[in-house]
């Protein structure tokens, strides 16, 4: 277990809500008809999240100071630019979401738990380190086994499941695809490539023995075996969630014809397990692990803009240390808390970041595969073989499924 670090906890934040928005939405939907998707995903995900990590600890820098030093401005801007809007809808997405989950739980007026909710993980992120709080928040992301448990409790047809999974039913319409697009965008997310390539170069300066691959190769072996075993075991952690929540959301709420609509929907998915307390339940882990991907959210969109602007950037630094950096993540906070007085609708809102992600990745996925296969960049260390091919691969399906989102009909 000491062994694992970012990968583990960039798949925790992955299931964030909306993941977890969207998974419900997909099996509500759809049933038992998106289900491959997470198996499309796992190694694909896999990939891209091996290629970050790599790139990181080779060069010691994160994705944006690459992209700035071996690309043209116009290239990083739009990259960095893509992030920060994507990450910011993504954030008032998960606020709104936050709220409304209180709000079932304890009432009162969604604004008040946003505004509180936004502004208690702010703090956290300014006055103390990532890591110290993580530690006890994963507990709440606990909660998201009761989706597993699900399937073992109510009757599931396994057959049904295994032929969906093995003769995908695949409807090429606009609704069917766009759905694909949101569901490979919460999985395969921008933010995630730059959080745990940064993630890296942090572990890198926390030990003065430690140093990027580049100047220190013969801790090659040990750090890219790590590697391996954390994006392996903490991508199949976030893949495995998700597969459960497609799953128990169409065992429940496709079989009896409830579409999710509003928070309150995606609850009821628990109450096989849950009865009354279905709705505290959903609310610990929609707040658990929003608490735990907004700071990777305005983090990743912090660490980006740090490494454009040369500016100094760490969530181990003091704020009088990092003033940029940390004014990235306020403003990154904020202006999705102040996004949510436009009064979306929670649900579709998550959804919709989801697509946005999708969207947002296929450019951005691009620019990571050429920099990984560049031995400029990467040195001895670029990446060859099975790895690339799948790093490709991925790039290709999300590239095929925006397309695809504009299927007519």
């Amino acid at each position: 277990m000491r062994r694992l670090g970012p990968g583990l906890i960039t798949g925790a934040a992955d299931d964030d809500p909306s993941g977890i928005a969207t998974y419900s939405q997909a099996g509500a939907q759809f049933g038992f008809g998106l289900l491959w998707t997470m198996l499309l995903t796992y190694p694909l995900m896999v990939a891209i999240q091996l290629v970050s990590a790599r790139m990181g600890r080779v060069t010691g820098k994160g994705l944006a100071t690459n992209l700035r030093r071996h690309y043209s401005p116009a290239v990083l801007y739009f990259a960095v630019l893509l992030l920060f809007i994507a990450n910011t809808i993504n954030i008032a997405a998960d606020i709104a979401a936050m709220g409304a989950a209180a709000k079932l739980v304890l009432g009162g007026p969604v604004q008040l738990y946003v505004v509180l909710l936004g502004v208690f993980s702010l703090l956290l992120q300014m006055f103390m380190p990532y890591e110290r709080y993580a530690r006890y928040l994963k507990w709440l992301t606990l909660t998201l086994f009761a989706y597993v448990a699900i399937a073992f409790v109510i009757p599931v047809d396994w057959k049904a499941v295994g032929l969906s999974i093995v003769k995908p039913p695949i409807v090429f319409s606009a609704p069917y695809l766009t759905t694909v697009v949101a569901v490979l965008g919460t999985t395969i997310s921008p933010y995630l490539f730059f959080w745990q390539a940064s993630q890296e170069v942090e572990e890198i300066r926390s030990s003065p023995v430690q140093q990027p691959l580049l100047r220190a190769p013969i801790q090659a072996t040990a750090q890219l075996k790590r590697i391996n075993l954390d994006t392996w075991v903490g991508m199949g952690l976030s893949n495995g969630i998700a597969f459960f929540i497609i799953l128990s959301a169409a065992a429940t709420l496709h079989a009896h014809h409830i579409e999710v609509n509003t928070t309150a929907d995606a609850a009821s998915a628990l109450k096989p397990i849950a009865g009354n307390l279905a709705f505290a339940l959903f609310s610990l882990g929609i707040i658990g692990t929003g608490m735990l991907a907004l700071p990777v959210l305005a983090g990743s969109a912090a660490y980006a803009a740090a490494g454009t602007m040369k500016w100094r950037n760490s969530l181990a630094l003091q704020v009088n240390l990092a003033k940029q950096f940390y004014a990235v993540i306020a403003v990154s906070i904020l202006g999705g808390v102040a996004l949510t007085f436009t009064h979306f609708d929670p649900i579709k809102a998550l959804y919709w970041s989801a697509v946005i992600n999708g969207l947002a990745a296929v450019p951005i996925m691009a620019l990571v595969m050429l920099m990984s296969g560049n031995r400029r960049v990467m040195g001895e260390f670029a990446v060859v073989g099975l790895l690339r091919i799948f790093g490709w691969i991925a790039t290709a399906a999300m590239g095929l499924a925006a397309i695809g989102m504009f299927w007519p009909g």
